[in-house]
């Protein structure tokens, strides 16, 4: 199993949009499953934070294969992703993404 971690820096005044996307895929809850399930993603979590005024996002994916996961998503047909690429084109400054560094990864099959 594969685990990716990033943290992004969002463009200022995004926190509006962030919420509606939380939203979002929150109510198209099943859709957004379907997508990852294609992907073969295991899981799939976003979490919100801000550090001096500046906000920013943590993804956190645990996936069999994170490139196949990637060349399935950029392939994708599902109304879900294509709204998903949309939000991470208008809110994320693709030049302050990091890649955390994975130090511990437990789970409890282990």
């Amino acid at each position: 199993m594969e685990v990716l971690a990033r943290i992004i820096k969002l463009k200022p005044e995004s926190g509006p949009k962030v919420e509606d996307w939380a939203q979002t895929i929150n109510s198209r809850r099943e859709e957004a499953i379907q997508t990852i399930r294609d992907e073969g993603i295991e899981v799939e979590s976003w979490f919100s934070f801000a550090i001096e005024g500046e906000d920013y996002l943590l993804c956190y994916v645990r996936s069999e294969s994170l490139e196949r996961a990637k060349e399935i998503y950029e392939q994708s047909s599902h109304a879900i992703d294509e709204y998903h690429q949309n939000f991470k084109d208008e809110v994320f400054l693709r030049d302050q993404i990091t890649e955390a560094r994975l130090l511990v990864d437990l789970t409890a099959e282990d």
